[in-house]
């Protein structure tokens, strides 16, 4: 299993826009083919800043997820909404309590 967390910072403006467009497609990144879980957090100290935290079953489900339609038109619009550059990390489970 592969996670995949993205931190986003966004402009104040682009926080309400981006929360639409994560609304209007949340079903269909949750249901693309190998995702099996799909979370939105929030900043505790700055509204600005989101995270996406997902699970992927294999590395190509993730990367067949980055290659295709959905996430084109999805992220073409997301990431004209950013004040920073983005941060993302692919990570395996390692140790479990």
């Amino acid at each position: 299993m592969i996670i995949r967390i993205v931190r986003m910072h966004f402009t104040e403006a682009g926080v309400e826009e981006f929360l639409v467009i994560f609304n209007q497609n949340k079903q269909a990144i949750r249901n693309f083919e190998g995702c099996t879980h799909l979370e939105l957090l929030k900043d505790t100290e700055d509204p600005t800043i989101f995270t996406t935290l997902s699970h992927w079953n294999r590395p190509e489900n993730l990367e067949q997820y980055r290659k295709s339609e959905l996430f084109d038109s999805v992220w073409g619009r997301v990431k004209t909404l950013f004040a920073e550059r983005t941060q993302a990390f692919s990570l395996e489970k390692f140790i479990e309590l």
